[in-house]
């Protein structure tokens, strides 16, 4: 995982001074988040529901579990409905904080009140109803409640060069959604859409169909005074 992982363990109290991680730590952590996936849908344990609110909080509750009991990763913890830290109005589905240490990534100070990575969950399809855009995951025509638009508008992670986004594909498959997405990015682009273009196109990382899941990839500009995002994509075969 990280070659001197060895060196991490939690504490108890006071704040203790530091971890200093390359930026490279970043993707590590959300390859964590990435393997835990499967294991959490499968567990015989786990109440089968459908809606996304529950989901998170049975995920988020797993990877608290894991992290605890994981060499390496027992400095941080997983957090539901975070106040976004430059727009407290908004929450965020699901954060990953520090625990009892100071972290350090790159010339970044981070405590166990910051967010480290910030993570919006969505469902595959969108559930139908009147005022539900089924481009959510990537765009939403009532108001700025899509996925990728959120990010890309400043309203979610505006402090932060790096997110991830979870998928629950409740039907079709991986490559059903990553050419529908394609799709509607298409035709927004088609239409002229203001800030979005075909450098916002989802490239595939790496698909797994024994454990059926996938990770995927995309690189956003953002508004003025924002820099770009890169979003790791989390998909997940219910």
């Amino acid at each position: 995982m990280l070659a001197d992982e060895g060196e991490y363990t939690g504490h108890a109290g006071a704040l203790k001074a530091g971890i200093h991680l390359p930026d490279e730590w970043l993707t590590s952590l959300i390859e964590f988040i990435a393997d835990a996936l499967p294991s959490w849908r499968d567990d015989p344990e786990r109440e089968a529901v459908s809606g996304e609110t529950r989901l998170t909080s049975q995920f988020c509750s797993r990877l608290s579990s894991l992290s605890r009991h994981t060499p390496g990763w027992d400095m941080v913890q997983f957090k539901r409905e975070e106040p976004d830290e430059t727009d407290g109005r908004r929450a965020i589905d699901l954060t990953v904080a520090p625990r009892g240490d100071i972290i350090w990534i790159g010339a970044r100070r981070y405590t166990e009140y910051q967010t480290l990575l910030p993570l919006e969950c969505k469902r595959l399809p969108t559930p139908l109803a009147t005022d539900r855009d089924e481009r959510e995951y990537l765009f939403d025509r009532f108001r700025t409640a899509g996925g990728i638009q959120r990010f890309k508008a400043g309203h979610h992670g505006a402090a932060h060069a790096r997110a991830a986004m979870i998928a629950y594909v409740q039907s079709e498959s991986v490559d059903f959604w990553q050419n529908q997405i394609e799709t509607w990015l298409n035709d927004l682009v088609a239409d002229l859409v203001d800030g979005w273009s075909v450098e916002d196109k989802l490239a595939l990382v790496e698909s797994d169909a024994s454990r059926r899941t996938a990770r995927l990839q995309s690189n956003h500009t953002r508004k003025p005074g924002l820099s770009p995002i890169k979003i790791d994509h989390l998909w997940v075969e219910m």
